[in-house]
């Protein structure tokens, strides 16, 4: 029996399905099958409960499964204060970033964190909100970059910066004809949204809903990048709500306009509350905040 033995375990128990594990775990499904086997050949008990289609713990499975979490969380923290102990923010760092941050922050951040920490290797995972989530909880990821809050007493959320958010519309649409542009204005058919799942499209409803917009028209056209928004926006489809960072380098035919009131998001540095690295990542926000590009303000 070993920790990647008890990885297996605990990945099947959190997965309850042999192929989502094996895929969680990077091995194929017949290897953690048979790992899993011997490992309740050695400690002579059934640990799951197999079906034709899912597997459950059993009784003695809960206990040991209770058992295997913490073995591996003492495991972490030992390589966690070994770290400490010599040099913070060294080796591999795994960390999420929501696709309406990464291509505009990564750019200007990872040179930074080269600087500051040259032993650090950022290994970077972009995915919407929820599914980052997810793999923050199942310990595929040591950290993430998203828009706050971040549900759940399980995670501890480190605020890092506010982005406004900016009107970007056609030169000749009519909301581009001064500024600022009342919130008010927006919603209605013209407001182009990112599809289901993107925080940004929520957060935009949100901004619309306060400022009493009409609602818009959620059964039309929704984009998955911010950038088909944009060019929609250029070829005078509608109007867009685009965070500052996105807004830094000038695309012709289109224009930005500040908004009144003033909306944006709070960026944050999202980990596990139980995370042994908790001393570093709070390191780690620390140097994002001092080396943010234009266009945001640090939050503590």
């Amino acid at each position: 029996m070993n920790l990647r033995d008890l990885g297996y375990l605990v990945a099947l128990a959190d997965c309850g399905h042999f192929g989502r594990a094996a895929e969680r775990c990077h091995v194929s499904q017949p290897t953690l099958s048979a790992q899993i086997r011997k490992l309740e050949d050695f400690l002579g008990i059934a640990l799951f409960e197999r079906t034709s289609r899912q597997v459950a713990l059993t009784p003695a499975g809960e206990a040991v499964v209770a058992r295997a979490r913490r073995v591996l969380e003492e495991a972490e923290a030992l390589v966690a204060e070994a770290r400490g102990r010599g040099e913070p923010l060294t080796g591999r760092l795994a960390l999420g970033v929501i696709p309406t941050l990464s291509p505009y922050l990564l750019p200007s951040l990872i040179p930074a964190l080269a600087e500051a920490h040259p032993g650090l290797e950022p290994v970077i995972h972009e995915d919407l909100t929820e599914p980052l989530l997810a793999r923050l909880r199942d310990r595929a990821l040591e950290a993430c970059l998203l828009a706050l809050p971040a549900e759940g007493t399980d995670l501890t959320a480190l605020p890092l910066f506010e982005e406004p958010f900016l009107l970007a519309a056609a030169e000749d649409d009519p909301l581009a004809a001064g500024e600022p542009v009342s919130l008010a204005a927006l919603g209605g058919p013209r407001l182009l949204l990112l599809t289901d799942g993107h925080c940004l499209r929520e957060q935009a409803l949100t901004v619309c809903r306060a400022a009493g917009a009409p609602p818009p028209a959620l059964g039309d056209f929704r984009a998955a990048s911010l950038e088909t928004l944009r060019q929609l926006a250029v070829a005078g489809r509608g109007h867009t709500l685009l965070p500052a960072l996105a807004c830094r380098q000038p695309t012709p035919g289109l224009a930005l306009r500040r908004l009144e009131p003033a909306a944006s998001r709070t960026i944050g540095l999202v980990h596990r509350a139980s995370s042994s690295r908790a001393a570093e990542l709070a390191l780690l926000a620390e140097t994002i905040r001092s080396r943010l590009p234009a266009g945001v303000t640090a939050v503590e």
